[in-house]
């Protein structure tokens, strides 16, 4: 089985971010990419900020948290994938922009890299056959806030190897991290079930049935959710809850999982929850 020491991680957004710290906590070695600097640098301001929340909370040591920053280094070159072991990517959730990806780290990274995918719903075996190493193409669907969630969904390809998914699974738990393996198909089996119960909460408000408050709080004293849907959907971000549904729609065909058309008109506005201030509760800046 593979060995992994060396970390990758292209996306400095919420998740991106999230990814670089919790590896960097864990003693790797993190090269943390981005297009863009302001992405970059907010990612080191939002990774910062969370290192001293645990520091406050008494999980991490003050000398470890520093010791975790100074394993991420930054950069806007691909190219910096070169030596890593395993590289991660964390970009926009769309197909023919996680394919390009990966097929450009297969001109850049060695031939024993394995690449994986925080694809929330998009079919592995699809972004596998994009690489001229299917083999080693995995995903590491990991969950918001990255720090904090438990889970892992490891979701292996048609093509994926036994001996890559045995890292995979190795260095997830090393992490601290509880990985659990699920076959490959569209929205794996979290946001399968999730992302339905969250679209048909956005119906029952389009239909006036209860206010956004009250089906959320219904839903956590009746089916004991620690967050409601509403709420849920807004710290995920409407505008991914979309991108699931309609991945969901498309690959199965089946009409049971159509998208609220509050859902779009929500992030046709620009009412993407949490990440803008507005969605179904109004958020401080």
């Amino acid at each position: 089985m593979k060995e992994i020491k060396s970390i990758g991680v292209i996306g400095a957004g919420t998740m991106g971010n999230g990814i670089a710290q919790t590896f960097a906590t864990a003693g790797y070695a993190v090269i943390l990419q981005d297009l863009s600097e302001d992405a970059l640098a907010r990612a080191g301001t939002t990774m910062t900020g969370s290192l001293a929340r645990q520091v406050k909370k008494g999980t991490l040591t003050q000398d470890a948290a520093d010791a975790a920053l100074a394993r991420i280094a930054s950069t806007t070159d691909v190219a910096a994938m070169a030596d890593r072991d395993l590289v991660i990517e964390a970009i926009v959730e769309r197909l023919d922009v996680k394919t390009s990806i990966l097929q450009k780290l297969d001109t850049i990274c060695r031939d024993d890299a394995i690449f994986a995918s925080n694809t929330s719903s998009i079919s592995l075996t699809q972004l596998a056959a994009a690489s001229t190493h299917p083999d080693r193409v995995i995903g590491m669907h990991f969950f918001n806030p990255v720090p904090v969630m438990q889970l892992v969904e490891i979701i292996r390809a048609l093509q994926t190897t036994d001996d890559v998914a045995d890292a995979i699974f190795a260095v997830t738990a090393a992490i601290g991290k509880t990985p659990r393996v699920s076959k490959d198909s569209y929205g794996f089996i979290v946001n399968r079930l999730l992302a339905p119960l969250i679209n048909e909460a956005i119906n029952c408000v389009y239909e006036g049935l209860a206010t956004p408050e009250d089906i959320d709080s219904m839903m956590k004293l009746g089916a004991n959710h620690p967050m409601g849907p509403l709420a849920l959907g807004d710290l995920i971000g409407l505008d991914v809850v979309l991108n699931i549904m309609e991945t969901l729609y498309d690959g199965f065909d089946d009409p049971k999982y159509r998208a609220s058309p509050l859902l779009k008109q929500m992030v046709s506005a620009g009412y993407l929850g949490r990440k803008t201030g507005k969605g179904f509760a109004t958020y401080p800046a």
